[in-house]
């Protein structure tokens, strides 16, 4: 089993088993032996065992093992970033409650660093089966005071009663948000109503939360609430819905905080993104004089980037936001109490996203890798350009290899809908002719 950019993740009871957990609690006790391992889950059918088979490799190997329960992959970071120590999360994020995954947080609850990864992989090689028979039962028992302890630090975000007033809906995905968003909000005074917050084991993620947003949308118009918040699985990333129904991603968001931030002298003058953020985002913060970082796509990529340039603040397009003066990773209830905080002070979220930037048109195409070649591209640059008497330059191109299927990505933006559709169609019709 080999780890990737999250860990080890893939379909559970297959390749994500029991056997499998047991032999990462043994490997993470070898490269953090004198470290307290906290560990938590989401509401996977599969993640209890998973936990308990995690649990029995750390304290089979002699580690100081502590058992989180059900709580957000970032609620883990936190607590291990104020108690001290490292962890292990079992939750396959956004994915159908069929798979599930193994993630380390190193110390203080970061991102493993390639070296660590390496000889987390090395331990976890030569780490041996589960032997017979169960470890004490009070192992398992779990530390229920690391939830009250999340949910305060997430209180303390913004001033008491900040969210007077505010009328919020929560989609809590049937995932790790659901014991925990209502108190978190209505704890600071917002009006709370709160949908998808009855996990079954298999609901995780079903036609809700952050991939899933519509019926969000809907609810959130028909109550006139002033904003709608949908979490993923495990409650690390956040899409925003705001009092028309509009869908708010991460670039809305990015630009709101950027703005506020820099406002308030709190950016650094500079945001970090990925490739795939608007090219609307990029002349927002030209506009305001802040400066960008681009990264790869992924959430590590926007980490090491904030911590080799010791910046605080970066995300993604699909909601993962990272604060990092105020934790080591994406928050998804950390966003929407900032965010819910913002609007309070700011006004309503349409008119203020409206005001900060207009979002581009942009489109997503795959292509089968054995039908792309690398003159697709400029030939449909320059057959728009010259039927539209634009320049190379009025386009903004993202071309990458998915890192998890056999196609190729294409992203193109513009200032024209019908441009950016006329340029897919030429790709995709030029590489369907190679067949």
């Amino acid at each position: 089993m080999q780890f990737g950019t999250d860990g080890i993740r893939g379909r559970a009871a297959d390749e994500v088993t029991p056997e499998v957990a047991y032999r990462l609690g043994v490997a993470v006790a070898s490269v953090f032996p004198n470290e307290t391992i906290f560990v938590g889950y989401d509401t996977r059918e599969s993640s209890l065992e998973l936990s308990r088979a995690t649990l029995r490799g750390l304290h089979g190997a002699g580690a100081r093992a502590h058992n989180l329960g059900v709580i957000p992959t970032p609620g883990v970071a936190i607590i291990a970033q104020e108690r001290g120590g490292a962890g292990i999360v079992i939750s396959a994020s956004h994915n159908p409650y069929y798979d599930n995954g193994l993630k380390v947080l190193g110390r203080g609850g970061s991102k493993l660093s390639p070296a660590t990864e390496a000889l987390l992989q090395r331990a976890f090689d030569e780490a041996s089966a589960a032997p017979t028979g169960e470890v004490a039962t009070h192992e398992f028992v779990i530390d229920t005071s690391a939830h009250r302890h999340y949910v305060e630090r997430l209180r303390t975000l913004v001033p008491a009663s900040a969210l007077e007033g505010l009328h919020v809906v929560l989609d809590c995905a049937n995932g790790a948000a659901s014991a925990y968003a209502t108190d978190v909000f209505a704890g600071l005074g917002a009006r709370v109503t709160t949908l998808h917050d009855q996990p079954n084991g298999r609901n995780i993620n079903e036609d809700c939360g952050s991939t899933h947003p519509e019926e969000l949308a809907q609810i959130v118009v028909a109550l006139g609430a002033d904003l709608g918040l949908a979490f993923d699985g495990d409650a690390d990333r956040l899409i925003a819905v705001d009092a028309t129904g509009t869908l708010r991603d991460g670039d809305d968001l990015m630009v709101l905080f950027a703005l506020d931030r820099e406002a308030r002298g709190l950016l650094q003058h500079t945001l970090v993104v990925t490739s795939m953020s608007n090219l609307g985002l990029r002349r927002a913060m030209a506009e305001a004089h802040i400066a960008l970082v681009e990264t790869d796509v992924g959430d590590r990529n926007i980490l090491v980037a904030l911590e080799e340039r010791n910046l605080n603040f970066g995300g993604e397009q699909s909601g993962h936001l990272i604060f990092r003066d105020l934790a080591p990773t994406g928050d998804g209830m950390m966003t929407g109490i900032l965010l819910a905080e913002l609007v309070t002070r700011t006004g309503p979220l349409d008119v203020v996203a409206n005001a900060a930037w207009r979002r581009l048109p942009q489109r997503l195409i795959s292509i089968p890798t054995a039908d792309f070649t690398d003159d697709v591209v400029p030939s449909a640059v320059d057959e728009v350009c010259r039927r539209h008497q634009l320049e190379p330059s009025d386009l903004r191109l993202v071309v990458r290899p998915s890192g998890t299927e056999p196609v190729v990505r294409v992203m193109v933006e513009a200032d024209s809908s019908y441009v950016v559709d006329e340029f897919c169609e030429l790709v995709a019709h030029a590489c369907a002719s190679r067949e």
